[in-house]
């Protein structure tokens, strides 16, 4: 069975080397590639794809917040996490969206394949060096959790906080999310009211520590 691909980065030269290495593959086929999370979910509703390589570290809309909303529209197609970050807030997040796995990208191309044939048999994948570890601190911890950031705000107030932490300004985010700017400025204080943060730096801050805005790759 040949194993259709779609591999998702903002890192064209990432993507392309990437695409190389997987076409070698017989049974695998790269059937599209997407630079955003948002180009991501257009291409992948369009295409099916049996898996999806995604990254996280990607503006606009990330690589969990695209990865909850495929996994609402197109729940059969599976999704790896190919990022550089291990830290277990980032792994956490991303299967609560809904991943089969998650790899860091200084693996090895065998693991990645290992990866995509393990989660293909319907298994979940985690990268050795970081299974141990998010095992340990973050299902068997006696420590209370931090609530998911997913548990505390909206969807919409989950993409309007990125934009903000991206630097974006109210009519910024209006335009890019076709809605009015009052709109946008409700959404700014709703999430400044639920978080309890009223100032800029700190929400960045917070959507960075949350695992919603990854810092830059």
């Amino acid at each position: 069975m040949t194993i259709r691909t779609v591999l998702v980065d903002d890192h064209k030269l990432f993507r392309e080397g990437l695409y190389s290495l997987l076409e070698k593959k017989p049974n695998i086929e790269v059937v599209g590639q997407a630079s955003s999370g948002l180009e991501a979910i257009d291409i992948i509703q369009e295409l099916l794809p049996d898996i999806v390589i995604m990254d996280i570290g990607m503006k606009n809309v990330n690589g969990i917040q695209a990865t909850r909303q495929l996994k609402a529209l197109v729940p059969d197609t599976k999704i790896l996490a190919l990022s550089m970050h291990s830290n277990e807030k980032y792994i956490a997040e991303m299967l609560r969206a809904g991943a089969s796995g998650y790899l860091v990208k200084d693996c090895a191309y065998e693991e990645l394949l290992n990866a995509i044939e393990t989660i293909m048999s319907g298994r979940i994948y985690l990268s050795p060096e970081i299974a141990g570890a998010f095992v340990k601190d973050f299902l068997f911890s006696g420590e209370e959790q931090i609530p998911s950031i997913f548990s505390i705000l909206t969807p919409r107030e989950c993409e309007v906080l990125q934009l903000i932490s991206e630097g974006k300004t109210n009519k910024e985010i209006a335009h890019k999310l076709g809605v009015s700017v009052k709109t946008i400025d409700t959404h700014r204080q709703q999430i400044m009211s639920r978080l309890d943060i009223h100032n800029v730096a700190e929400l960045t801050r917070y959507a960075i520590k949350m695992g919603l805005t990854p810092m830059d790759e």
